[in-house]
């Protein structure tokens, strides 16, 4: 079984069809979808998400990106909404230092409370760190979260290793995918196999062979044959070993396993390297389909 650790199915550019494209993931081998929240306007949409599919396990929230348009009482909503709906973690959290990114003082004063939230209920952390690895890793050492997964790892091996030395895993996707992304390629190759977590950042972050449009949440298993190939290892491998880093990640998603662990055969297999190989048009979801069910028997 895959497990996307950070998708956006409640973003508008799946409005007319985020149940398709949660079935056709699911049908690709995707038992599991973590969907973290940006602002409390964002909660309603990925509760009733979750309530409708099971695969899907939600995350709580405020996004640096949004800091400076968080109504007032937006922490204490966000601690009602983990009472009301425990999470898997909370997130999406962070600091982001591109240019022309929110008030940086503001960012920092969101984050930190958000940490000590989640070291206070025990909570893993979802955590964006743009242009930010450094100054996350100064915050997570003071605040003390029990850990989590930095998303769409993009630091240097130094910081990996100071992140997994804070109990966080990291995670990678479509930025992998394009053969001129060497530092992030040269991580997905050579670290340490517990560190690593897969994910599509759906819609965003859009991979090599579909560079400008929407990422949709079945491609995690394109992902999971490209980290396959970096890594120089069977896939079967991959996906069983980054979906063991994702429940290690974020526990509470290991306690609702809506299917058995996913060992692809040899189809399975072909099909998503016909996949990496732009040869998906020749697999059809039914035949993955059959294939999975055909290995969880």
């Amino acid at each position: 079984m895959l497990v996307d650790t950070h998708v956006h199915l409640d973003a508008a550019e799946f409005a007319a069809d985020a149940h398709t494209l949660i079935a056709q993931a699911r049908a690709a081998g995707v038992g599991r979808f973590v969907v973290p929240a940006v602002t409390p306007a964002t909660f309603d949409a990925i509760a009733h998400l979750a309530a409708t599919h099971a695969s899907v396990a939600p995350a709580w929230g405020l996004h640096p990106l949004y800091v400076e348009g968080l109504p007032d009482d937006a922490l204490a909503r966000l601690r009602a909404q983990i009472e009301k709906h425990p999470p898997v973690a909370i997130g999406e959290i962070g600091l982001d230092a591109y240019p022309g990114a929110p008030d940086w003082a503001a960012q920092q004063r969101i984050f930190q409370a958000q940490l000590a939230l989640a070291r206070e209920l025990g909570l893993p952390v979802i955590v964006h760190a743009r242009r930010a690895v450094d100054a996350v890793l100064h915050m997570v050492r003071k605040m003390r979260p029990p850990g989590g997964i930095v998303h769409a790892f993009n630091g240097s091996m130094e910081q990996a290793r100071q992140l997994l030395a804070c109990n966080f895993r990291l995670g990678f996707g479509g930025a992998m995918t394009f053969t001129g992304s060497t530092r992030i390629r040269r991580l997905a190759a050579e670290l340490p196999q517990h560190a690593i977590v897969l994910e599509t950042d759906a819609p965003d972050i859009p991979p090599a062979w579909a560079n400008g449009t929407r990422t949709e949440p079945a491609w995690i298993a394109r992902y999971a044959q490209v980290l396959a190939d970096l890594r120089q290892t069977p896939v079967a491998e991959i996906i069983a070993r980054t979906t063991e880093n994702a429940y290690a990640a974020l526990p509470a998603l290991a306690q609702d396993k809506p299917f058995a662990p996913l060992v692809p055969n040899a189809t399975t297999v072909a099909a998503m390297r016909a996949a990496r190989a732009g040869e998906l048009e020749a697999v059809t979801l039914e035949q993955i389909k059959t294939d999975i069910q055909s290995a969880q028997t």
